[in-house]
């Protein structure tokens, strides 16, 4: 192991210690073996403005597994997610370092961009990520049939929530047998019930500041279940995550 990867392996373990995450280490491994390529690939296809591999660790790694938590089925009380659809993944954050880590979880990584999509290929190959399908396409041309559609659509600075929303609503499980029960608008919580049995599909947004001119746009059909602030060890910023539950 060289020495960038030891203080890069190092930064990482630090930064899961703080954010009380508990990772294996051949998932850290390969965590690791992601930033690498990424910086290699970066030099000559710019995938990401961040130029630093040890950056990658805080503003991409780190900032990407802060929402393994709402990828349990014991916090979210719902049915098991098995396919989850990251949409303008980019350099693939944050699908590669969730589906490293979850690999009970298949997950589909999209972006109409070919350079990118083919560094994702590389990723795929050389980490042996079986869980992970990358899609050259534009999400309003990508469709599946019904039984393939996705229990979450994440994002990470792909678009406003009302694009998100519109462009990808039809590649998401909708919301079935969901009991409403006192939505307050200003308090951003859906208090609802899923019936047993039935798919619960939601839109997972990873943004800065809370966007409030986008939730006040919030196409019908549409409720905001939840906003939660992330807390990304060594990044000075704020993050949330917007739950939206499509009805």
């Amino acid at each position: 192991m060289s020495s960038l990867s030891t203080s890069l392996g190092e930064a990482l373990a630090n930064g899961l210690k703080q954010q009380a995450q508990d990772i294996g280490q051949a998932e850290q491994k390969k965590l690791i073996q992601f930033v690498e390529l990424l910086n290699k690939w970066n030099k000559v296809y710019n995938l990401t403005s961040i130029r630093k591999p040890e950056e990658m660790i805080s503003l991409h790694l780190l900032d990407s597994l802060v929402m393994l938590p709402f990828f349990s089925v014991a916090v979210a009380g719902e049915n098991e997610i098995k396919r989850v659809l990251d949409v303008g993944t980019g350099g693939g954050i944050p699908g590669i370092p969730l589906a490293i880590c979850r690999p009970d979880i298949d997950f589909v990584l999209l972006d109409a961009r070919g350079k990118k999509i083919r560094f994702i290929q590389t990723v795929i190959a050389q980490l042996g990520l079986k869980n992970v399908t990358a899609v050259h396409s534009r999400v309003e041309e990508f469709h599946v049939e019904e039984a393939e559609k996705f229990d979450r659509i994440i994002s990470r600075a792909f678009a406003s929530l009302e694009d998100m929303l519109m462009f990808c609503q039809h590649l998401c499980y909708k919301q079935e047998g969901y009991k409403q029960e006192g939505y307050k608008q200003e308090s951003y919580k859906q208090e609802g019930i899923p019936q047993d049995g039935h798919k619960q599909g939601k839109f997972l947004a990873m943004k800065g500041q809370i966007p409030e001119e986008e939730i006040a746009q919030l196409p019908e059909g549409f409720r905001i279940e939840a906003i939660n602030e992330l807390k990304v060890s060594g990044l000075n910023a704020q993050r949330h995550l917007i739950q939206i539950v499509f009805l």
